[in-house]
């Protein structure tokens, strides 16, 4: 029985009886806690987990590392205390000691700590100056594979320590560049890029693998960009001799070209180095994530064959080894994605998250491709970051939420998912927090479109509400039934609104071809979607009340609303978060570029349709609706700019406005005070022109 579980979950319900559910604050919301990605021992016995205690001020915010037991029977305990964040976890080999990355008192960058599961305090392994990332233990356990930043131009860490004190001593401060991109997200970036090192555990020398190779000596070499930094995805081979990892030679190329990055091999003993994938040319395959399976006959990695097109769904490659020839991907059908996988001990099945419908699913398919089917009986919520053993009975571990439930990490099985944690259900226990309803409607043009409704808290079905139409960002992701900290559902809808969720054409989740559809139509077509759900929710739940209704959304949401804007009055308010309104400043002035050509059809200068017919600005004389504009201020990848010029627009038209600048934060609000007052703005603005 697990007894710790289920006396948690017995007393969260036996609370629930005795009081009336109430409806979710920004403070309930914001204090979850959040678990990230578990990892397990190689039997499969124990697992960690980093979990944030969120806080409002980011000195009283934790991450720790969490012991859980993957079956659930005893209780989670705390490993870290200290106030520094702990990353990246990872067992040894043999189950005795955890590794993990963290700048704790005393570090200048974060480094390599080690601790030991017989007790004591974390010993320390390292004083790179750049700092560490990713660690992870050969499989003998006598080696220790790390990242870091360093300067192009350092030979060494010692060079590169060298340099950075050179350059803080120059009188003057300058960023020079002589290719795209120069942003990423939140960030300039510079001349450092990532390198790989090993730490010996008995001598405690550092080896650096690519230092003699030609790779990083070309303009284009980096790593895989991600929302949080640059990756390169690398890991051992299954002999302990060699590393492979992912890194794109075209990034130089990414102002006029979709790129591609390989994978490599860089052998331990004479440190060559060996492209193991690759096809000439930008619009390759691009592979990413490798992970050898446990009994190191196949390398599978995430593999994406660029067309041309806007969107390409991510399939799982597949190399033998050690030959490292390639094999036939497996595919999911639909042309949809797999998100991550996991490969069971046999060798023989693999697990793949999968956007589907809403959802985040789990299929199994067979090592060779040829089974592949819907594994679990997953009907709500997002089951992602999927981990398994590599020795043993197989145990395959996911983090799992839904929008009613609060994240915690479970045991997927065939049947289902069984909860092994209880950070959050305590306390999402006395929340009245409905579960998502799933409707479907046939588009204009015959296309299924698939639709949530959130009701609010206290739902009174003979009463009448309110629509908030809220339009997901990306484009290229899907409005999932998940627990959402930067658009919560369930808090914007309070006692008072009903939320749609559209999954308009461009969404994942629904097939590659239905993601590529907005290529030459990023607006109207999915707004025409947009606003054909409202009519169709108005029309089907009579709790709805169709004659008051807002619309927004944050990022590509937020260029829908800035469209909706010039298309039409039929809602009372708009909200605009990090919203483009023009289409050729966004193209000229944010840190990605190409992938907004492609989707217009070409460069701004030809000006084809796209250009002249759908952006938001050339509609500017018909601003009417009152909408509130809000923009982080250090936002690359919408430039506030787009946000200025919005705003100029409508005091021009004397439009009924509020404009908000965050100037610490980016394209997501992500600071507790900053949250707590954006919600309250957003439900201020809606209670405004959609009153009680």
């Amino acid at each position: 029985m697990r007894f710790a579980l289920a006396s948690l979950l017995a007393l969260a319900a036996s609370a629930t009886s005795a009081a009336e559910l109430r409806p979710m604050t920004h403070e309930d919301m914001w204090r979850m806690w959040r678990p990230t990605a578990p990892v397990l021992s190689a039997d499969g016995q124990q697992a960690v987990v980093p979990v944030t205690e969120a806080a409002y001020s980011e000195k009283e915010q934790r991450v720790d590392l969490w012991w859980i037991d993957p079956a659930g029977k005893r209780a989670a305990r705390r490993l870290t205390q200290d106030a520094a964040a702990e990353a990246a976890p990872q067992f040894s080999p043999d189950g005795r000691h955890l590794i993990f990355a963290a700048q704790r008192p005393g570090d200048t960058a974060p480094q390599l700590y080690r601790m030991s599961f017989d007790g004591g305090d974390a010993e320390r392994l390292t004083e790179v100056v750049s700092g560490v990332r990713t660690p992870q233990y050969s499989p003998d356990g006598r080696k220790i594979l790390f990242v870091s930043s360093v300067f192009r131009d350092s030979k060494d860490l010692a060079d590169h320590a060298r340099i950075a004190k050179e350059r803080e001593a120059l009188p003057y401060k300058v960023r020079a560049y002589e290719g795209f991109p120069i942003r990423n997200w939140d960030r300039w970036l510079d001349d450092r890029q990532l390198r790989l090192y090993v730490l010996d555990l008995e001598t405690r020398a550092i080896t650096e693998l690519l230092s003699g190779s030609d790779l990083l000596r070309k303009s284009g070499y980096g790593g895989r960009f991600s929302e949080t930094g640059e990756e390169l995805d690398a890991t051992w081979t299954p002999d302990s001799q060699g590393v492979v990892f992912a890194a794109t030679d075209q990034r130089h190329r990414a102002a006029y070209s979709f790129t591609a990055s390989n994978l490599y091999l860089v052998n331990l003993g004479d440190l060559s180095l060996k492209q193991l994938t690759g096809q000439a040319g930008v619009d390759g395959t691009s592979w990413g994530r490798p992970r050898f399976a446990p009994d190191g006959r196949v390398l599978y990695a995430l593999m994406t064959l660029r067309s041309g097109k806007i969107y390409d769904a991510s399939e799982l490659g597949r190399l033998s080894w050690p030959a490292a020839q390639e094999l036939p991907p497996i595919v999911l059908p639909e042309g949809k994605a797999v998100s991550s996988f996991a490969i069971s001990p046999n060798s023989r099945d693999i697990f793949l998250s999968v956007e589907e419908n809403g959802l985040e699913v789990v299929y199994l398919a067979s090592g060779d491709g040829r089974k592949l089917a819907p594994w679990s009986n997953l009907s709500e919520g997002v089951t992602s970051n999927l981990v398994a053993n590599t020795r043993g009975k197989p145990v395959l571990l996911a983090t799992q939420d839904a929008a009613h439930r609060p994240a915690e990490i479970v045991r997927v099985e065939s049947r289902g998912a069984q909860p092994v944690t209880a950070f959050n259900s305590p306390r999402a226990a006395a929340l009245d927090l409905p579960p998502v309803e799933h409707f479907w409607f046939d588009a204009a043009d015959g296309t299924r479109i698939h639709n949530m409704l959130v009701k609010p808290a206290n739902f009174d079905p003979q009463r009448k509400y309110p629509l908030f139409v809220l339009i997901h960002g990306g484009p290229h992701i899907m409005w999932r039934d998940t627990f959402f900290v930067r658009w919560n559902y369930h808090l914007l809808a309070g006692q008072e609104y009903v939320i749609l969720l559209t999954n308009y054409k461009g969404s994942t989740g629904f097939g590659e071809a239905f993601a590529q559809s907005i290529q030459g139509d990023p607006l109207k077509g999915p707004a025409d979607q947009i606003n054909q759900a409202a009519d169709e929710a108005i029309a089907r739940y009579a709790y709805i009340d169709g004659t008051r209704q807002c619309a927004g959304g944050a990022s590509y949401g937020g260029h829908l609303a800035n469209w909706l804007q010039g298309t039409t009055t039929r809602y009372r308010c708009l909200v605009s978060h990090a919203g483009l309104v023009n289409l050729e400043a966004q193209w000229g002035t944010s840190d990605t570029i190409y992938g907004r050509e492609v989707s217009a059809g070409g460069p701004p200068w030809e000006q084809g349709a796209v250009w002249r017919e759908q952006n938001p600005i050339r509609l500017g004389a018909n601003f009417k609706t009152p909408v509130l504009v809000t923009f982080g201020e250090l936002d690359y990848r919408v430039p506030i700019n787009n946000g200025l010029e919005y705003w100029s627009a409508l005091q021009r038209m004397q439009v009924e406005s509020r404009l908000l600048v965050f100037p610490d934060e980016n394209h997501w609000i992500q600071k507790g005070e900053n949250s707590r007052y954006f919600y309250s703005e957003v439900r201020g603005w809606l209670a405004r022109y959609l009153g009680p």
